[in-house]
């Protein structure tokens, strides 16, 4: 009998059980087609309503159903949306909030198309905390940030107040705790951390901020077009969006937004505590800016390393090892990731200690 994993995989990332089981028997007969869902047309009537299922599934647990905004499914990685934004939103300038690698790569797509004013930046202390008590330029066209960063750790816990329309990637907490989303103007956020496998692009946009520009955009990366065509306007990634609706639908079956938020904050809590409690590790990000998803620590004495990682091992535990940006460990313990998951890495650090 095979040893169970502990997935803390930071992306592609941990999925439900279920889901797995359900996309293995849509990938041999889907919809008792016959087919393969990866086989039948996109265009299909058993696709469409795949696609049409997804979509509102998404708004729904953002709580943005019939309030004027749009869910796309999209291709390219939330990293084609850091173009995709300032391609249809900046006419002269926007702001951008640095927290991160990811929200570092967004400026510098943004580049390209004006003048960007970084409002605030957390790299001086290597991103182990959000930075606040900024202003937002008035003549921005929009404000950017990155709701939470994946490889430091930290996460934005009260967004600011803005006049601009208000643009955030959420690839690695969409779905994950409750917000008021009708702040948000566009959303964004990559499938592979919380919401089905790589290959899809999760975009929400509230539709009248669109068409305020005066360049010609590029069809593949205009967002009036694929919201004219439902999605539809190349062959979607199918796979990508199944498993990401299979997701979808197994969020509402937790009692959605609300009932996984208070799963995620006991997992988070007691892994918190135990990186507080254990002479051997240190946490990395600022307590107050620390992530419900990734929570970043280091051993405090390296010579314990190998001891530890081989006790992971032991343990079935997967993908723990940080990123070379901060070195160190990540348990990313997104929505699907049990408690069991994170109950035994704190027994697992636990014995790390006595062994010490």
């Amino acid at each position: 009998m095979k040893m169970k994993k502990h997935n803390f995989s930071a992306g592609p990332s941990i999925l439900p059980r279920e889901v797995i089981e359900q996309a293995s028997r849509d990938l041999l007969d889907f919809n008792g087609l016959g087919l393969s869902v990866m086989e039948v047309s996109h265009r299909s009537k058993d696709f469409i309503a795949v696609m049409e299922t997804a979509c509102d599934l998404a708004l729904e647990h953002l709580g943005l159903n019939n309030k004027g905004y749009t869910a796309l499914f999209l291709q390219g990685g939330a990293s084609t949306q850091f173009l995709m934004a300032p391609y249809n939103l900046m006419e002269h300038s926007a702001a951008y909030l640095n927290t991160g690698t990811w929200a570092s790569k967004a400026i510098k797509e943004a580049k390209l198309f004006g003048t960007v004013h970084e409002v605030a930046s957390s790299k001086d202390q290597n991103f182990c905390y959000i930075p606040k008590g900024y202003s937002i330029p008035e003549a921005a066209d929009y404000f950017h940030c990155t709701s939470n960063n994946t490889i430091f750790g930290t996460q934005i816990h009260d967004f600011p107040k803005t006049n601009q329309p208000l643009v955030c990637d959420m690839s690695s907490d969409i779905f994950s705790r409750v917000l008021d989303y009708s702040q948000f103007d566009l959303i964004y956020a990559g499938a592979q951390k919380n919401m089905g496998p790589a290959g899809t692009t999760l975009v929400v946009i509230k539709n009248e901020i669109l068409g305020k520009v005066s360049r010609n955009i590029p069809s593949m990366l205009d967002y009036q077009i694929h919201i004219d065509k439902q999605s539809m306007y190349n062959t979607p990634p199918v796979l990508a969006v199944h498993v990401s609706m299979l997701t979808l639908k197994w969020l509402k079956s937790m009692g959605g937004v609300t009932s996984i938020e208070a799963l995620n904050k006991i997992k988070s809590d007691r892994l918190y505590h135990e990186i507080e409690r254990n002479s051997l590790f240190t946490g990395f990000a600022q307590k107050e800016d620390r992530s419900l998803m990734n929570a970043t620590f280091n051993l405090t004495d390296d010579s314990q390393k190998e001891k530890f990682d081989g006790l992971c091992l032991e343990a079935g535990i997967s993908g723990l090892n940080g990123h070379r940006s901060v070195g160190g460990y990540r348990a990313s313990i997104y929505n699907a990731l049990p408690i069991e998951s994170v109950e035994t890495l704190i027994q697992v650090m636990n014995e790390c200690e006595r062994k010490a």
